[in-house]
């Protein structure tokens, strides 16, 4: 989110590891070198052997200009050659261990007003992915577009780069905002729902600041989009339903998008996991996109950056609000707090038969820029049948 404007000063941040410097724009040259989408094929789908799609949502990197442009918020003794570089650091730490199926880029990926060419500055804050050849997806946030590109210019930009699944907007449509879209993903290859998508992901703009005069503070989700979602939920529904081989309930899906529903006030530490350590700095209106995900009957789970030290989740209405918490080191943060992502695994149901099927449970931890990668606050958010529940870290603990 950043810390500047609207009342909200810088906080302090992140307990990390010095890392080694890496040849950061170098990647980033190599990254952008051409536009063609290389590595990933344009279908995302489940493994054959495990029966998973596994996702890593990177929120708020605040990328600026790399080595030159210093870290927000560390300890003292942590100041001297922190940069964007261990921003980078990370990335290619948490892909490393996490292998991720798709990575979610949800916004404020570059921090505008610091960057001194804003496509340069994006071209090296997903250059890890790029270079990993991971596919992958982005929103914007409120600082994306404060540098040297406009809002629209910078969503061209993100679509115009390797190896993205993200769209500028749904054609044929007048839709507010910049990168609206869905992505669907495919039962197991050479399964009787190889050819359905299981599950869906949904992404939308949630604005910058508000343009109304009347109104201060934050954008929000606008009727053109609700009904964008709405529309194509209900389409979605209907194929994995009604045709063969038909479903009884709707394939689950997720939504991302950049700045937190004031619905993300309606939990206290007694309903959710992970932590609350400052304000929801949602829109100071209401726009009813909680409500939509409710309606609309698929909806699971949301995932929201912005605000950098809140990281929890909770539960309400039937669906889990989000935080990814802080990523990057030239964004706020807290001292001694590790900067971390989030990470979602989707598991198949599998038959009797030995056949994979629907989506039987999704699962989130998030990892830590720490000394040991550390994996925390493990939780079931949805299982067929079930509410969601804590459950128990990846590796066992």
């Amino acid at each position: 989110m950043g810390g500047c404007g609207l009342g909200r000063g810088r906080r302090t941040a992140c307990l990390l590891l010095l890392l080694p410097p890496l040849l950061l724009f170098a990647v980033a040259d190599a990254a952008a070198s051409g536009k063609e989408k290389q590595g990933v094929s344009g279908k995302l789908r489940f493994r054959r052997e495990s029966g998973t799609f596994k996702v890593v949502q990177v929120a708020d990197m605040h990328y600026a200009d790399g080595r030159s442009t210093a870290c927000e918020d560390v300890l003292p003794s942590q100041v001297a050659g922190c940069t964007d570089l261990n921003t980078t650091a990370f990335l290619y730490r948490v892909f490393r261990a996490e292998d991720p199926d798709l990575v979610v880029f949800t916004g404020d990926n570059i921090y505008g007003a610091d960057s001194t060419d804003a496509a340069k500055s994006m071209d090296a804050a997903i250059a890890p992915a790029i270079d990993m050849k991971l596919p992958w997806a982005a929103v914007i946030g409120n600082h994306d577009q404060e540098g040297t590109l406009s809002r629209e210019g910078v969503m061209r930009h993100l679509v115009g780069m390797k190896n993205t699944l993200a769209s500028f907007n749904p054609e044929g449509i007048e839709i507010d905002g910049y990168g609206n879209y869905n992505l669907e993903v495919s039962g197991v290859e050479g399964t009787s729902m190889d050819e359905k998508s299981v599950l869906n992901l949904y992404f939308l703009d949630s604005g910058d600041y508000s343009t109304v005069p009347s109104i201060n503070g934050y954008g929000w989700i606008k009727a053109s989009q609700q009904v964008w979602f709405q529309q194509t939920s209900s389409s979605l529904q209907a194929k994995y339903m009604n045709k063969n081989p038909k479903q009884k309930e709707p394939a689950p899906g997720l939504v991302f998008f950049h700045i937190p529903l004031p619905e993300f006030s309606s939990f206290t530490a007694s309903n959710f996991t992970g932590v609350k350590q400052e304000g929801i700095s949602s829109a100071s209106i209401n726009s009813g996109f909680f409500a939509s995900m409710v309606e609309a009957g698929d909806v699971r789970a949301a995932f929201v950056g912005h605000d950098h030290i809140n990281d929890f989740c909770g539960k309400l209405s039937g669906i889990q609000l989000c935080y990814a918490g802080g990523f990057g080191y030239h964004a706020y943060g807290k001292a001694g707090w590790s900067r971390r992502a989030r990470v979602l695994s989707v598991q198949l149901e599998k038959t009797d038969s030995g056949e994979w099927r629907g989506v039987k449970s999704i699962k989130t931890w998030k990892r830590l820029d720490d000394k040991h990668l550390s994996t925390i606050d493990s939780e079931v958010l949805w299982n067929r049948g079930s509410n969601g529940r804590r459950g128990k870290n990846p590796d066992g603990s």
